[in-house]
């Protein structure tokens, strides 16, 4: 996810690293924030592979750089967003990151099979919570909490499978 986030901003043009920081913790960090710790590794990582390139900025002082994306960085990023991992698809925060650069992938057809993988997925019946094997609905458990993330979960999952359909072009089922 970290990485994917470094590519897509750099997709945008060069920045220095800080402002990089920023934007990945704006986009990322209210769930997972990101320290210099996590974040500068990953940068050298992407650099030695070649995805990326870091030049001094002598504009913003000394040990200051300005990282920009090479070609095979935008390859790679292209590479990640159309076959996006499936934690990628299943996590919400993941696949949120990935759907902040997916208007990267040229094609239509591509950047709507990455939808259609998160509506499958969504469309999968599931719960936090199981009688057995049978998934539990906010309906039948008791406690008011585990009630509550259900019919949140529930709320969260009917909008966003409604903006996927509209993004596809595709109607809402007779029996949602």
């Amino acid at each position: 996810m970290l990485e994917l986030a470094i590519l897509g901003f750099l997709a945008e043009g060069p920045l220095p690293g800080h402002e990089l920081r920023r934007r990945v913790s704006r986009l990322t960090g209210y769930t997972r924030p990101v320290s210099d710790g996590s974040l500068y590794p990953a940068i050298s990582r992407l650099a030695e592979a070649g995805l990326l390139e870091r030049r001094a900025d002598p504009a913003a002082g000394a040990g200051r750089y300005e990282l920009t994306l090479t070609e095979a960085g935008r390859d790679d990023l292209l590479k990640r967003l159309r076959a996006p991992a499936d934690h990628e698809i299943t996590d919400f925060t993941r696949f949120f990151t990935v759907l902040a650069f997916l208007s990267h992938l040229p094609d239509a057809a591509e950047r709507h099979a990455v939808l259609r993988r998160r509506l499958e997925f969504l469309e999968t019946p599931a719960s936090f919570f199981y009688d057995g094997d049978e998934p539990l609905r906010a309906e039948e458990v008791a406690d008011p909490y585990r009630r509550g993330m259900l019919l949140t979960a529930r709320a969260v999952s009917r909008a966003e499978r409604a903006w996927l359909r509209e993004a596809l072009g595709e109607s809402a089922p007779e029996n949602p």
